[in-house]
């Protein structure tokens, strides 16, 4: 489904090619064809198409190129559990899709061959497919920004903890030792 053209879109994102960038390539391709989105221009305009990826590794770049899920725009979320694994819905028809690499994938193959064999293959081939176990993120909201009493730097109200009575950031916060046990 996904071309040359488009690999080579990634690509010049990412600055090489390599098997990451090829997973999150394949992902991408998963959740067009999985979320029905249009393989012509599937990039998000605003936040209708929403990622969560549980890895900052190389792959992510293929969803930022490819869906134009970015932190600026609030639609790509990162949820770092180790995993290759990258979920995706879409707002508007409340469709989600969860694409997890198979164990094994590609096991054995030098650098070169893996990322022929990632490119060759078709999503469902070598990705898990299931759905969220979460859902959908909640759209970015606008909070009010308060100055660290500490620091001074201003930061979001969801950034702050009250320490001795002042509003503090989380750099300055000295968190309780007991605090979630």
């Amino acid at each position: 489904m996904l071309t040359q053209e488009h690999l080579d879109k990634a690509v010049a994102f990412h600055g090489h090619i390599c098997p990451g960038l090829l997973i999150g390539f394949k992902a991408v391709e998963g959740a067009i064809a999985e979320l029905g989105l249009n393989p012509d221009n599937p990039s998000a305009t605003d936040e209708e198409v929403v990622a969560v990826v549980e890895n900052d590794a190389c792959g992510v770049d293929a969803v930022q190129a490819l869906l134009s899920c970015t932190f600026g725009k609030s639609n790509l979320i990162t949820r770092i559990r180790g995993k290759m694994a990258f979920s995706f819905f879409t707002r508007d028809t409340r469709k989600s899709v969860r694409l997890v690499l198979k164990p094994g994938c590609g096991a054995g193959l030098e650098r070169s061959a893996y990322v022929d064999y990632l490119f060759s293959h078709p999503y469902d081939e070598l990705f898990d497919v299931k759905e969220p176990t979460y859902p959908l993120p909640e759209p970015a909201r606008r909070f009010k920004s308060q100055p660290c009493a500490v620091c001074g730097e201003t930061t979001a109200e969801f950034g702050l903890r009250v320490q001795e009575g002042k509003l503090v950031c989380l750099d300055c916060y000295s968190a309780y030792q007991r605090e979630g046990f």
